[in-house]
């Protein structure tokens, strides 16, 4: 069983307008003069959820968790069809990222992200190196070409009969090409029924790709209608872009983060994000330490205790 900090409620919490209309919802947790720490959450689209706010401990971090634009409690939400992507870009992100150590008055801070909030939080460093003080990286990802292509047609590979599930929504002309631009046409669809079949699909495929996992259960959050519109609609919107960077944008900038101590953290059986990912990011990063836990995937045994141990070791 996972060993959080015990449950606890923000201190603070707010909506911060940021830009083309959208406005951000952001908390705190812990203690007002702790160490500041921001985390980024998954997806993208996956908001975070309460037992985020329990990987710090209450007595050492003052804790920032925000939903990214457009999905979460942050508004306006990409669950109708007519919601305007332009705007949700990962620079966006990182802007709203900016705005909101500002607006709290924040000088810099440790980093903590999961799956596409570590390639998130990697753009940001290497953009505001000097706003960083430490990274805590778990579910290690850089939003490659290869790594999309990975996750969306060669797991095929390992899972056919799924695969054969996931693509067969699909028009066949688009089975062949970018199956996560094909995916983001349907669930733009003005009709309910196909958009509401594409996310359920899409979901279905994500819970697949995660299950090699020791002790995998579906994830509940998929039984939501609205989460899987607005999950699946932003994760392939970012896909279909190539998460807005240059291939291999991340590991080009490394030497950005070289005076950036960080701790990377990844699963043996995590087959969705294969673990050579985080062993090169390692490599290319002096100061950072890789954690690889045996007996987990995307996420599992040690994930948790691992997480609070290098935030400790940052404190």
């Amino acid at each position: 069983m996972d060993k959080f900090f015990p449950a606890i409620e923000p201190f603070k919490s707010g909506m911060l307008p940021v830009s083309h209309g959208n406005k951000i919802y952001w908390e705190m947790v812990g203690s007002p003069e702790g160490i500041p720490v921001v985390f980024l959450h998954g997806g993208p689209g996956g908001g975070f959820t309460t037992n985020a706010r329990r990987f710090f401990d209450p007595n050492t971090f003052k804790a920032v968790l925000f939903d990214q634009r457009g999905c979460g409690r942050s508004r306006p939400l990409v669950s109708e069809p007519d919601a305007d992507l332009s705007s949700n870009t990962t620079d966006q992100l990182i802007a709203d990222i900016e705005c909101l150590r500002e607006h709290l008055d924040i000088d810099n801070w440790i980093v903590m992200g999961m799956s596409w909030g570590v390639t998130l939080g990697l753009v940001y460093a290497q953009h505001f190196p000097e706003r960083v003080n430490a990274m805590v990286l778990g579910l290690v990802t850089t939003g490659t070409y290869r790594e999309i292509s990975w996750i969306t047609r060669e797991m095929g590979r390992i899972f056919p009969q799924e695969w054969e599930r996931f693509t067969a929504i699909l028009p066949k002309h688009k089975r062949d090409g970018n199956l996560a631009t094909a995916y983001a046409e349907l669930l733009a669809n003005p009709d309910a029924e196909i958009r509401e079949r594409a996310a359920l699909e899409w979901c279905r495929w994500e819970d697949t790709h995660v299950s090699l996992m020791p002790g995998w259960k579906p994830s509940k959050r998929y039984q939501d209608p609205q989460f899987r519109i607005v999950f699946s609609r932003l994760v392939t919107h970012y896909w279909s872009n190539n998460c807005f960077l240059k291939d291999n944008e991340i590991m080009l900038g490394m030497h950005c983060l070289a005076d950036i101590p960080a701790t990377l953290i990844h699963g043996r059986w995590d087959i969705s994000g294969t673990l050579d990912v985080a062993w090169k990011l390692h490599c290319a990063w002096s100061k950072s330490t890789l954690h690889i836990l045996e007996d987990a995937g995307y996420g599992g045994t040690g994930f948790v205790e691992t997480i609070m141990e290098a935030l400790d070791g940052f404190s």
